[in-house]
């Protein structure tokens, strides 16, 4: 049987293909990588809860970017919130992982952030920390307006950052 010889050329070209494939593939890689990531800047941004405005029965007020009514609680001051354990059961505070954003309606100047006994940033406006309500269970509900619960009452937010109170509701903080 007659021996086959491979040029020395020949044997050196299938490996330097196999290099070239290979670097091809990773640069492709590369470029998929940084095409396909989300870039940081915006990964931030995107993270900031949204503070929107929406009309209601109370009028113009407050909600979260699914619609719900915010709420502030008259027993929370200097900016930082009373309402924890049972009580942030039954009124979810706003959290927030980046800055705070405003949707339409609402004033990004009035908005800010405070911390929670458990380190989590809980969204603020004017000032006020805002909540939900575990009972508005649709956009547009205002099932915690004017309610007297966990030692103080409870009011949706004006889009100026005010509390909003019922045609005929009175009373205090």
């Amino acid at each position: 049987m007659p021996t086959r010889h491979h040029s020395t050329a020949a044997r050196a070209a299938a490996p330097l293909g196999l290099i070239a494939t290979a670097a091809a593939l990773a640069a492709l890689a590369a470029v998929a990588f940084l095409l396909l990531r989300p870039a940081t800047g915006n990964a931030a941004q995107a993270s900031g809860a949204i503070v929107s405005t929406a009309k209601t029965s109370l009028g113009r007020i407050l909600v979260n970017s699914s619609g719900h009514t915010l709420y502030l609680f008259g027993k929370d001051k200097n900016g930082k919130s009373s309402c924890s354990g049972m009580c942030a059961s039954f009124w979810p505070p706003l959290i927030t992982t980046g800055k705070p954003r405003a949707g339409t309606g609402a004033k990004a100047s009035l908005l800010g952030t405070t911390k929670r006994a458990d380190g989590r940033l809980q969204v603020t406006y004017n000032h006020h920390p805002l909540y939900t309500f575990k009972k508005d269970t649709k956009k547009g509900q205002t099932n915690g307006e004017g309610l007297s619960a966990f030692g103080a009452t409870w009011y949706a937010v004006s889009p100026a950052g005010a509390r909003v109170v019922k045609s005929g509701g009175g009373g205090g903080y």
